[in-house]
């Protein structure tokens, strides 16, 4: 498909783009490769610039050429169409800035000034700087009433932290222009858990505690630390990983139906979700969570060091890299219902998932051996391959089967189904909103800090506990005591059916 099939960019309604970060790996891996694709596509306005800023010393062109290698090693062949990239690369420029400092900001002011675009700033830096940049910003009159920043995750690593990060921001920026990035929920498969939801009564009428028994979620990674050690000795898997996606997760699976789509609807129903998460107590900490920390094993085949063997690691560390949850939602449409999250790093594959387990028929007539098959399923996967798939049984054909079940899948898979559509990244789609000021799929102040206090009461339980984490080999699913967690309830992880 060429470009002008697509169609060229629109006029009108564009933006000034200034990426702080521009030479890191989120830049180089995802916005710049997002941005691409949005030009290409015909829905980058052909007014939008875009100014990336960082501390090494490069002229525009050279930056130009940076990007652009870094687009080849990230697109595929037939995406990287010579008009399309030509456009793209000319909208680029470049200053060095020291984000800390005060004095080089004039330059953003003077990129933008006598534009009638909006500046919008996407801050692809450490958390600490963004209190610094804002004020800088404002400082050398850079920002209208406009003007936007986007920001990314992690937000803190505490309440308190996170409190004052958004402190310092808010003294800038209004909540209604700040855009908290979680990339989970810019996922064609999230959007569409909001569909699936809300447009289809099938499942409107059955989505709570008298029809679903219990709900699991699992983000499991293949990798290791990649060379983040230090960063992520301090943040951890609860941290990095529950925080944030895997909280928003839980939220837009329970939350109640929205008055509609508008951005603060959606958002007060999830901040009703965190508010309702059941909390912590020494009773149930040793029974509800499991913390694990990976040892030497192997993955696909390869031999990996354990965590206390990474490069730069501290041999006394205990933090954990694997976490598994129970939980609930203490309201009336989850009362009763466990909700099991897990984690980790070092996993046997790289998966994302949601899994909605249905309640058994009151009445069972079938086989009896057959009584643990007989309970519907609801699988949402995000990643690798994005899709639904929806388990029913159905009699066994055969004249010798008799009545036996078998079990089998109603599948919705994105790539099967939508051969000739590219389905885009997460990115490309908050990009967009970000370029439309909306902020349905951004994360408002409130869910952070719920999300925070939840979590933190569970740091400062293991902390008074001051037990190590429990060790698994890598490849495998994470400590044998996650398996007993909810082998205890008579329930399996989905892998283990």
């Amino acid at each position: 498909m060429t470009q002008q099939t697509r169609g060229m960019p629109t006029a009108g309604d564009g933006i000034d783009l200034a990426i702080f970060g521009a030479m890191g790996d989120l830049a180089r891996r995802k916005l710049f490769p997002a941005l691409y694709h949005l030009d290409r596509e015909g829905l980058l306005p052909a007014d939008t610039r875009l100014l990336g800023l960082a501390r090494r010393e490069l002229d525009a062109a050279a930056f130009r050429e940076e990007i652009e290698q870094a687009l080849a090693r990230q697109l595929r062949a037939e995406e990287q169409e010579r008009e399309a990239m030509a456009r793209f690369l000319a909208r680029l420029d470049y200053r060095r800035l020291d984000f800390a400092l005060p004095e080089g900001y004039a330059q953003i002011a003077d990129w933008h000034r006598g534009s009638s675009r909006p500046l919008v700033v996407y801050l692809s830096v450490a958390a600490r700087l963004y209190g610094d940049i804002c004020r800088h910003l404002e400082a050398a009159g850079c920002l209208d009433e406009r003007a936007r920043v986007v920001v990314e995750k992690p937000i803190g690593h505490d309440l308190a932290s996170s409190a004052a990060i958004n402190d310092a921001i808010g003294a800038v920026f209004p909540e209604s222009r700040i855009y908290r990035i979680d990339h989970y929920l810019g996922k064609e498969t999230v959007q569409n858990l909001i569909a699936l939801r809300f447009a289809n009564p099938l499942f409107g009428t059955q989505w709570n505690q008298n029809h679903i028994s219990h709900v699991e979620i699992t983000v499991a990674e293949q990798v290791g630390i990649e060379g983040r050690w230090g960063y992520f000795d301090e943040a951890g898997q609860l941290r990095d990983m529950v925080q944030n996606h895997l909280l928003q997760l839980v939220c837009l699976i329970a939350m109640d139906p929205p008055a509609n789509l508008d951005a603060d609807a959606i958002r007060d129903e999830k901040v009703k979700v965190l508010r309702a998460l059941r909390p912590f107590t020494e009773e149930r900490l040793g029974r509800d969570v499991v913390r694990g920390q990976y040892i030497t094993g192997t993955v696909h085949g390869q031999a990996v060091p354990g965590y206390l063997e990474e490069e730069g690691a501290n041999p006394g560390s205990h933090t954990e890299t694997f976490v598994a949850i129970r939980t609930g939602v203490e309201n009336w449409r989850w009362a009763g219902v466990p909700f099991y999250l897990r984690t980790g790093k070092r996993m046997p594959e790289k998966l994302s998932q949601i899994v909605i387990h249905f309640r058994q028929q009151p009445h069972y007539i079938f086989d009896p051996d057959q009584r643990d098959l007989a309970a519907n399923k609801l699988v949402i996967r995000l990643q690798p391959e994005e899709g639904i798939m929806l388990e029913v049984l159905t009699k066994d054909s055969g004249l010798d089967k008799g009545m036996r079940l078998r079990r089998g899948p109603l599948q919705l898979d994105f790539n099967s189904a939508f051969p000739k559509t590219r389905i885009p990244d997460a990115y490309e789609r908050l990009l967009l909103e970000v370029m439309k000021g909306r902020q349905y799929l951004f994360v408002r102040r409130d869910e952070v800090e719920h999300a925070w206090r939840w979590c933190d009461s569970l740091v400062a339980a293991w902390s008074e506990r001051a037990e190590p984490p429990r060790r698994y080999p890598a490849g495998s699913w994470g400590p044998v005591a996650s398996i007993a967690m909810i082998t205890q309830d008579g329930r399996s992880w989905y892998e283990d059916y």
